[in-house]
């Protein structure tokens, strides 16, 4: 381990949820639960008003509503969670060439390769300047974590929540870890967390005392000296720039079991194609197509079909997708449904495919089924306009504003913007032609110089303050 706090990790706090606040003044203090909205969701995140009746991510949604039942609940906008991630890693980036991002909302980051920090006093110059880099560009929080090592600057930022900094110094971890519980250390869940109180061992410092021989016992080998080095605060682990993708996958999991086998081949045909839409924005191709499919008894299958060489040709990933479904009785239903693609590369082989999946060069030239595929999406927007619940409208009267919740034919709007005051609430027909989908305001304002990219992603986020 080195002998300064030069690891620090980031962790934004309740990010989802927080980015919901800061773009919805009528919800800011209050109960936020993102996640999906339907009898299987679960919770994405809870804003820590809603963690105080104990909703936490994960959560079955069903059970956070019995706990928070007048929290808002929200269908997550991955989109716009991305765009701000992005430009919060941009400032970590910044600060050094090894950035390890975790999740959209979490990252590690090696300051001394980046010459960034050298010693404790410098470490805690860079977080603190990084808290307030992060709050002006978005508006919101984020805790940061200083120490020698990755376990270490994760914990420390655990501390930090929210919106704060905790430094770890080197030659202070055993006392610091010693009393804390051994569900802190990284790979002990609730199941090892038990068997090890029932062995009487509830501290770090008590798995310490019990020794590496007594760990490997009651865990195995490898999980009781990984466990037991933790303990004494060993990690050498070093901050990982580039993670590489071994695999590209999209799955829905449905509200109600899907029974008809055409509805079933549909959904994985618009499986596959948003399978490929995530394949090229990453540049990737990829030479194995697999199928997962969770059946009403929670029986879960996978088939994989393997290609003679890469491909991002959506044709060809939906035929073998539609050849391995052939092959899985659905009889009863289905709650879940998967396509990915692994074997990954960055270069695609199409001659090898063009007779088999009869490519056309003309993209009008699609096959008959193809065009009912694309008929059988469509058909739905056409003869329901859904409002999801958290999501952005515009009315051509009353201006910007997000949906509250929709149902039995009418849409409930509450208008507001993030620099507004709390706004008005009216109802609308879900069929109202003055009302239609809107993209995301800026959370916080935007420089003159700035302008929306061609996606909008760039105006929806608006990250660069006003301010000097």
């Amino acid at each position: 381990m080195r002998t300064a706090p030069t690891i620090l990790h980031l962790d934004m706090d309740a990010f989802f949820a927080s980015v919901e606040q800061a773009s919805k003044p009528s919800l800011r203090g209050k109960a936020v639960v993102v996640g999906g909205l339907g009898p299987r969701g679960v919770v994405a995140t809870a804003s820590y008003e809603a963690r105080v009746f104990g909703v936490h991510s994960a959560m079955p949604m069903g059970q956070a509503r019995r706990l928070a039942p007048n929290a808002a609940y929200l269908v997550p906008r991955f989109g716009l969670y991305k765009a701000i991630s992005e430009r919060v890693m941009e400032l970590l980036r910044a600060l050094s060439p090894l950035v390890e991002p975790l999740s959209l909302d979490e990252a590690f980051v090696d300051l001394e390769a980046g010459g960034a920090a050298w010693d404790e006093a410098s470490a805690r110059l860079v977080g603190t300047q990084l808290r307030a880099d992060i709050r002006a560009l978005t508006g919101l929080t984020g805790s940061v974590g200083l120490a020698a090592s990755k376990m270490l600057a994760k914990i420390a930022s655990e501390q930090a929540k929210p919106d704060g900094l905790v430094v770890i110094e080197p030659g202070t971890e055993r006392s610091m870890l010693g009393p804390m519980s051994v569900r802190t250390l990284p790979g002990v869940g609730p199941a090892t967390g038990d068997h090890l109180r029932r062995a009487g061992i509830t501290t770090v410092e008590e798995i310490v005392e019990a020794g590496e021989d007594e760990l490997v016992r009651l865990l195995g080998r490898a999980h009781g000296h990984g466990l037991y080095a933790m303990a004494l605060a060993r990690d050498d682990r070093p901050v990982v720039a580039e993670r590489e993708a071994k695999s590209v996958s999209v799955e829905d999991t449905y509200d109600v079991d899907i029974h008809d086998r055409l509805r079933v081949g549909l959904e994985v045909q618009r499986l596959a194609d948003r399978c490929v839409r995530r394949l090229r924005g990453a540049g990737l191709s990829g030479r194995t197509i697999v199928l997962k499919v969770r059946r009403f008894d929670f029986s879960t299958l996978t088939r994989s079909e393997t290609l003679r060489g890469p491909t991002d040709d959506p044709g060809v990933i939906r035929e073998a997708a539609a050849r391995l479904l052939d092959s899985v009785d659905t009889t009863g239903g289905v709650r879940l449904l998967g396509v990915g693609v692994s074997g990954l590369a960055d270069y695609t082989q199409e001659d090898l495919f063009a007779q088999a999946a009869g490519e056309r060069t003309n993209p009008e030239q699609r096959p008959a089924e193809e065009h009912a595929v694309a008929a059988a999406e469509e058909q739905p927007a056409l003869a329901e306009r859904r409002w999801p619940a958290g999501h952005d409208v515009r009315h051509a009267e009353f201006g910007h504003g997000w949906v509250q919740g929709s149902g039995l034919g009418r849409v409930t709007v509450r208008f507001e913007t993030p620099g507004s005051q709390p706004g008005r609430v009216r109802t609308f027909r879900t069929d109202d032609p003055e009302l239609e989908p809107a993209d995301p305001l800026p959370l916080v304002s935007m420089r003159p110089d700035e302008s929306c990219g061609p996606d909008g992603e760039a105006g929806a986020v608006g990250l660069r303050s006003a301010a000097p």
